[in-house]
């Protein structure tokens, strides 16, 4: 998951059922999303429901999920500490 997260995505070949089957446990929990890769090039979004199949007929990409919020530049001074980092 390391190495997802620092690339951006990492590729996994066809027959690699193990890195496969690490990859499907992670897209069940909503860490990482999972890529069918096509002979053509093109890429294909695989749920989790069909990524438990684990088929080796193709190579897959294993990309980090990209977050639907984001904190923008335009809030005020007063409020960026409500964005902070709370230690527990």
């Amino acid at each position: 998951m390391d190495a997802v997260y620092a690339a951006g995505s990492l590729p996994v070949a066809a027959e690699d059922r193990v890195t496969k089957t690490i990859a499907t446990r992670l897209a069940i929990f909503g860490f990482v999303v999972l890529d069918e890769v096509q002979v053509d090039g093109t890429v294909r979004r695989l749920r989790p429901s069909e990524a438990i199949r684990l088929s080796t007929a193709h190579p897959w990409r294993v990309s980090r999920r990209s977050s639907r919020y984001a904190i923008g530049n335009d809030l005020p001074p007063s409020d960026l500490d409500l964005f902070a980092a709370q230690l527990a």
